[in-house]
């Protein structure tokens, strides 16, 4: 049997931590890198320089590079690894020819900032991308916690059985469970949405709020995730119910009680490891937006969400008082403990 050819294209700490768990599982990929500092560094010390150093990798099992267009020339399965933000200047000189051949991965928490756009809806439109190709990882699972080799869960999503549980069985190993979901549209929105409520959390504990008034906000950040998802055409909201499935099988059918939706959310509020909570602190604390992205070393991908989610939000017609208060604390220079005196009346 001809063993599948994987890509990964980037090298944050998602990016690395990704490509440990394939390591580890005995799995070789093409990585495509930021630099040859990096290409150098982990051939030489195999570890990543910048992210996770406690991450060590097999260099065999490593075809290294810099160029977006070799890994995807080379891999059948290919693994986007990049903020939002960067998807489409790191794709964008690939032709139709070579995109439309490979199974896509994302593991892009956001919507695409330039135009607004899922990645999946971005590739349909440039490419005519079919969605049968496209599959998504999510979580909840932070990088720092696979590093370390903590038992995390990673839900893999796609719209065919066969191809999503192959992908699934991939990162499946001694520290990773991985969760099927069919629900591609669903669970990207939640990431997205949930990036944004985090950076509300980490807001609300720069203002000194205790962990009374969090637990609330979370409970109705949860509340208008549902809603929006709802709005959004997502069916499988429903707290508590399932659908049938064969008595042999032992799993549940995935709704917003899952890992994927709810259980992400509330790791990505209160997890000193959330970049997203740390932006959040830092503004509440009295950061400007540009003073708070310099002292970060990474990328808090809910403060470009915060903008495209409001856009949607005016689309579907969704009730969304906390991250609407949320962008107007990011982009349009509210006070935070004004915009949470705001939050305050809505909560529930």
């Amino acid at each position: 049997m001809i063993e599948t050819k994987i890509g990964i294209i980037g090298s944050g700490s998602w990016g690395t931590a990704l490509a440990k768990i394939l390591t580890d599982n005995g799995h070789s990929i093409y990585w495509t890198v930021r630099n040859e500092n990096i290409v150098t560094q982990l051939k030489k010390r195999h570890h990543n320089p910048h992210y996770l150093h406690a991450a060590k990798f097999d260099s065999k099992l490593l075809s290294l590079n810099t160029d977006p267009l070799e890994t995807f020339n080379e891999a059948d399965i290919v693994l986007i690894v990049v903020p939002s933000a960067y998807v489409i200047p790191t794709i964008d000189n690939i032709s139709a020819d070579i995109i439309l051949k490979k199974k896509i991965v994302s593991a892009v928490k956001g919507i695409l900032p330039q135009s607004n756009q899922l990645f999946n809806d971005y590739l349909k439109a440039k490419y005519g991308f079919p969605i049968n190709q496209y599959f998504t990882i999510m979580g909840p699972c932070h990088a720092e916690e696979i590093a370390s080799e903590k038992l995390s869960y990673l839900t893999i999503s796609g719209i065919g059985e066969i191809d999503t549980k192959y992908i699934s069985n991939l990162f499946q190993g001694d520290y990773v469970n991985t969760v099927i979901n069919h629900d591609v549209f669903g669970v990207q929105y939640a990431a997205i949405l949930k990036n944004i409520y985090a950076m509300g959390a980490g807001i609300a504990h720069g203002l000194e709020y205790g962990d009374n008034f969090l637990s609330v906000l979370i409970a109705n950040c949860a509340d208008e995730m549902a809603e929006f998802l709802l709005k959004a055409g997502i069916l499988n909201v429903e707290v508590g119910v399932h659908l049938k499935k064969e008595l042999s099988q032992a799993k549940k059918s995935p709704n917003y009680a899952a890992s994927v939706y709810l259980g992400d959310l509330l790791v990505t509020c209160y997890s000193l490891y959330s970049r997203n909570r740390t932006f959040g602190n830092m503004i509440g604390k009295g950061y400007s937006v540009k003073a708070a992205q310099l002292e970060m070393n990474m990328v808090a991908e809910g403060y470009n969400a915060s903008k495209s989610a409001y856009i949607l939000t005016q689309e579907c017609g969704a009730e969304m008082p906390i991250a609407t208060a949320i962008y107007k604390i990011l982009w349009e220079n509210l006070p935070a403990a004004e915009g949470f005196k705001l939050i305050e009346e809505h909560l529930i």
